[in-house]
């Protein structure tokens, strides 16, 4: 690995592609459209560095046929190489004559020209996992919720389809590919080590458990392996090759990655924050950037979550008190409304079933609505589905995501249910909203309608800022008017986002203890310790992530008043909407543009 300095001055890389002078020359066709075909160029390097993605997206056909038989290349050398590539096309987008763009595609070169600036500079820190153009930015590279053995068993048993033996014969060369990323990955892991960079020692408890899970024993026997060779396309020799790779190759892979993950526990401590390495001030502030696309400080972070928690505690107040919860603080009536029978579900097999399928109603419902919410409509194509058994233990309660372009794959809400205690019946609506419709499911179908490089990007702040928003529209559309115990659901959901912003800085900044984070967390909003705890832990290993929920939907709702303001009697509840929605996954700064050009569209 080279050193930050290093990398940082390293210009040679920008050789490694083709330069397209035309860009910057004068008698180009069009500044958009060469701003277009760079971006397409883009796209197909990001589907490169991620042939998964392609898979994901069911655009792996035609040309990108090839992309069905590849994974991302984890290796130490493959992430130099990404990082090659990434500086190239920044010099790409720098020399275009950005005034010379429309407002549309000056937003198209500004979104990816800050996720790429975005990931180089977390690149510069030798260690960990950049997203490029995402939300899962780590200082660890395999932890409890980071890592191949957690990522490719999900993405082969549910995105890579199979229904030919050519489909087969891709999921094997994949599934041999899962052992090299595996091994890529223990390489850097040797290199964090030897830098100081170990995980704390209760998330590697965590990762060791659960990577055990995916080892199992009798590699040939593995779920994913049985599901693989029941398929109806599969013939016999490619069975027998699956049993071959997974207990020669990935199996063995997966022994070499535990032998290292060991040797970091034995010299791992309990210490939480990214604080306690060398260069932790300077990577937590990436990190914060990364995960809200401002340049707010820790103490401005943290005292934003405090200030935010105490207006929403307020009204919480007032809806307890009429329920008759009327002594203690508000944290203390919410754990008491959470310990109440009759809004649990049975820890039991028919109890997980309740959810899914209570679930899956709220969001079909909550589709009906959408004519109120939205001019423009998307299709809404989602399911709701379990975790596999050996992710939950590290996850969070839920998340949830568009399908393929093509729909041929549905979105999904992948829930957490390794207890129902982690979710409330006062709680499930606003997480469907949140996860589903109109939230990430549904957001990210518009992004479908765009060119195929802002399919491939997003950002943590506006993406998880739209999730809050969604929470937010299903209130507004009435799903609490008759229901004010869903509505304080709601509302401890938006504190939640706000308790995240003390919680994360407290940890990395503050040099709070995860204990202290987790009984402050848990004593603030009324969560049950069970669901804090993994929330903890997922701060501790995606650092500034969870910052970036409150503080987008704080700016989506500014921006709502602006256009308010500025519009009057002008003003469209579902244009505002269309505008944030069609505008696509956007930093936080550049979303204000993309609101300004609502306004004069509409005053025009």
């Amino acid at each position: 690995m080279t050193t930050r300095r290093q990398f940082l001055a390293s210009t040679a890389s920008l050789a490694s592609l083709r330069v397209f002078p035309a860009f910057a020359r004068q008698g180009a066709p069009s500044a958009d459209s060469a701003a277009s075909t760079l971006l397409d160029a883009t796209a197909e390097q990001l589907l490169t560095n991620s042939p998964e993605s392609a898979t994901s997206l069911g655009i792996d056909k035609g040309e990108r046929a090839h992309l069905r038989s590849m994974v991302e290349d984890r290796s130490i050398a493959g992430r130099q190489k990404v990082a090659a590539g990434l500086r190239a096309r920044v010099a790409q987008l720098n020399a275009l004559d950005r005034d010379a763009l429309s407002p549309v595609m000056q937003t198209n070169v500004d979104a990816v020209r800050t996720a790429f600036e975005i990931g180089l500079d977390g690149m510069a820190f030798p260690y960990g996992d950049v997203a490029v153009g995402g939300w899962r930015n780590a200082p660890y590279v395999v932890v409890q919720n980071v890592g191949a053995y957690l990522d490719m068993p999900r993405f082969l048993d549910n995105e890579h389809k199979v229904e030919s033996a050519a489909d087969a014969a891709s999921w094997l060369s994949r599934l041999d590919g899962w052992a090299g990323q595996i091994d890529g990955e223990t390489e850097r892991l040797k290199v964090a080590f030897d830098r100081g960079v170990i995980a704390p020692d209760f998330l590697l408890d965590k990762c060791l458990k659960q990577i055990a899970l995916t080892r199992g024993t009798d590699a040939g026997k593995w779920e994913l392996i049985e599901n693989f060779t029941g398929k109806k396309a599969v013939t016999g020799s490619q069975a027998a090759d699956a049993a071959k790779i997974a207990a020669g190759k990935v199996a063995p892979a997966l022994d070499r990655q535990i032998a290292e993950l060991k040797r970091h526990r034995a010299k791992a401590t309990s210490d939480a924050g990214v604080w306690k390495f060398p260069d932790g001030e300077a990577y937590y502030a990436w990190a914060l950037r990364a995960g809200t696309t401002t340049t707010m400080t820790p103490d401005e972070v943290h005292r934003t979550g405090q200030e935010e928690l105490k207006a929403l505690q307020s009204e919480m107040d007032g809806i307890l008190r009429k329920l008759g919860y009327s002594q203690g603080t508000v944290g203390a009536r919410m754990t008491a409304l959470g310990k109440d029978e009759k809004y649990l579900y049975p820890n039991t097999d028919e109890g997980r079933q309740e959810i899914l399928a209570y679930m899956t109603r709220t969001i079909q419902d909550m589709r009906a609505k959408m004519p109120q919410a939205f001019h423009t409509l998307v299709k809404g194509n989602v399911e709701v589905k379990r975790l596999p058994l050996a992710e939950e233990p590290g996850a969070p309660g839920a998340y949830g995501g568009a399908g393929s372009i093509d729909g041929t794959v549905p979105g999904r809400v992948w829930l957490n249910l390794r207890t129902t205690h982690l979710h409330t019946k006062y709680s499930l609506a606003t997480l469907a909203y949140h996860e589903g419709i109109p939230g990430h499911a549904w957001q990210g179908e518009y992004t479908f309608k765009l060119p195929l490089v802002r399919s491939l990007l997003s950002f943590n702040a506006y993406t998880e800022g739209w999730a809050l928003y969604a929470e937010q529209l299903g209130a507004e559309l009435g799903a609490y008017d008759d229901d004010p115990v869903g509505r304080l659901g709601y509302l401890q959901s938006l504190a939640f986002r706000a308790c995240r912003l003390v919680v994360d800085t407290g940890l990395h900044a503050k040099r709070w203890t995860r204990a202290q984070a987790i009984d402050w967390f848990a004593t603030a909003n009324g969560s049950s310790v069970e669901e804090v705890a993994g929330e903890v832990d997922r701060y501790c290993s995606w650092p500034g992530q969870a910052c970036g929920y409150k503080l987008g939907h704080t700016e989506i709702n500014t921006l709502r008043t602006k256009t308010q303001r500025a519009l009057g009697n002008a003003y469209d509840f579902r244009a505002f909407n269309d505008a944030v929605v069609m505008g696509g996954s956007v930093p936080l700064t550049v979303l204000e543009s993309v609101i300004d050009r609502h306004i004069a569209a509409r005053r025009a």
